[in-house]
């Protein structure tokens, strides 16, 4: 049977692409974005790359996917006043001037041919390193637990490094009303420019990094983390697809292919929030990630139809944990509505 129909020609990357894969990474980054802040982009890069993209090509088109994306899912936040728009500026003074950096540093590598391999092996480095923050903190969180450690505003918390980064005190301070706290304006611009140099290396808009920056780093709430991360992403993400548009580095028809995904899926993803505790978002995130990062691992190895395979298993089935957690909590918040409304009439 000719299974051509199920592959697209790339015009300006000049390969042919599966575009059921496109529609599947769209979709469930948009479901998976909403969901945990982090514009999904971190496993675009990757899985485009997979599916046959040139790496410097991968990390372009991901970031113009990104912008797109990150808009629908932020518009959704807001409404639910989970973005801190104050911060999310203060950030954007560090993330341009560190996007900029990372996108001459992909550049240069692939001038001297090392782009793909380069950016494959930090990828699982940082990766790994996620997973690992992300799973001591919630064993961390746990052993608190059981041994009866009041719960604050954020409940039992696991790394708090941002309390000791609150007490330095270099000026201009800032008090951030939604986000609850007041800390050096420094602060959030360093871990800014820090994220944005990832996001112009890796094409993952920051997020990656940024939402978890936000709550051990900075401060944040989990679920103010999220909608100012996203806020921070549809930005940088423009502007990211901007300077990768010079480059000529950019898909445009796969941007438009994925962005048909997603755009259902970021609906989803964000209303999932409000039916999930913060450890619930992160352990399901340090899951996605560990799948993500053997992708790559074996992608680098050669095993191509494997790491395929992999991620986008991992990122359908992260997907419909996240939907089902939707239909859950939607159907859990009807009934209640139902018993209140029968207790009235009573």
């Amino acid at each position: 049977m000719d299974a051509s129909w199920l592959y697209m020609y790339m015009p300006i990357a000049g390969v042919e692409i599966f575009w059921p894969g496109l529609v599947l990474i769209g979709f469930s980054v948009g479901v998976i974005g909403g969901f945990f802040g982090m514009g999904g982009a971190w496993m675009v890069t990757p899985g485009l790359n997979i599916l046959g993209f040139p790496m410097a090509f991968a990390i372009g088109t991901d970031i113009a996917h990104i912008a797109g994306k990150s808009m629908i899912s932020t518009i959704r936040h807001a409404k639910f006043g989970n973005v801190d728009y104050k911060l999310g500026l203060v950030m954007l003074v560090g993330t341009f001037v560190g996007i900029e950096c990372g996108a001459q540093l992909v550049m240069y590598l692939e001038r001297i041919g090392l782009v793909g391999s380069v950016v494959r092996w930090v990828y699982v480095v940082f990766l790994a390193l996620i997973a690992l923050m992300v799973f001591s903190d919630y064993a961390k969180a746990q052993k608190k637990r059981k041994l009866g450690v009041e719960e604050g505003e954020k409940g039992v918390e696991g790394f708090t490094w941002y309390k000791t980064l609150h007490k330095i005190n270099i000026p201009p301070m800032m008090h951030f009303k939604v986000a609850g706290f007041t800390c050096s304006a420094w602060l959030p611009i360093i871990v800014s420019y820090l994220t944005g140099v990832l996001a112009g290396f890796l094409g993952i808009g920051g997020g990656l990094l940024r939402m978890p920056a936000l709550v051990y780093f900075i401060g944040a709430p989990t679920h103010i983390a999220v909608g100012t991360d996203l806020f921070e992403v549809m930005i940088s993400g423009l502007f990211g697809a901007f300077t990768y548009t010079l480059k000529g580095r950019i898909e445009l028809v796969a941007v438009f292919v994925m962005l048909t995904g997603a755009a259902i899926g970021a609906q989803i993803g964000t209303v999932a929030t409000k039916y999930s505790k913060g450890y619930g978002i992160r352990i399901a995130f340090g899951c996605a990630v560990i799948g993500c990062m053997i992708s790559v691992i074996l992608k680098q190895f050669g095993h191509n139809n494997s790491a395929a395979v992999l991620v986008l298993s991992t990122i359908a089935i992260i997907c419909a944990y996240i939907v089902v957690i939707m239909f859950k909590g939607a159907a859990a918040e009807l009934r209640e509505k139902k018993a209140r409304e029968s207790a009235a009439r009573a």
